[in-house]
């Protein structure tokens, strides 16, 4: 399971998030392993439409990024995002990192 970062983050990016996780698994718009550093050079238009996400390899579910995000762009986990009907960005998180999401067997 991993943290998700739902539709609240797209052309929003707050970047709070980034400052807090002990693990820098926080990345994006565009680099995927660049904990979004390409952020300081894009200006409001370069955001629009775009989002951060959380690589569910290195999440260690800490939960530092919950409270710093000023949206509540943020789901502790799939299960949570889907059903808050975010299942389109648990896809797309995994897609940003060359996944697959595959729901785990009850």
């Amino acid at each position: 399971m991993s943290y998700i970062i739902g539709s609240k983050c797209v052309s929003c990016i707050d970047g709070s998030c980034l400052k807090v996780c002990p693990v820098d698994c926080i990345n994006g718009p565009v680099d995927i392993k660049g904990m979004g550093k390409e952020l300081k050079t894009m200006t409001k238009d370069d955001i629009i439409g775009k989002q951060l996400y959380i690589n569910p390899d290195v999440c260690i579910d800490c939960g530092a990024c919950l409270p710093e995000c000023p949206v509540d762009a943020i789901m502790p986990t799939e299960e949570w995002a889907i059903k808050d009907g975010e299942l389109e960005y648990v896809h797309k998180n995994y897609e940003f990192y060359g996944q697959t999401y595959k729901p785990r067997k009850k």
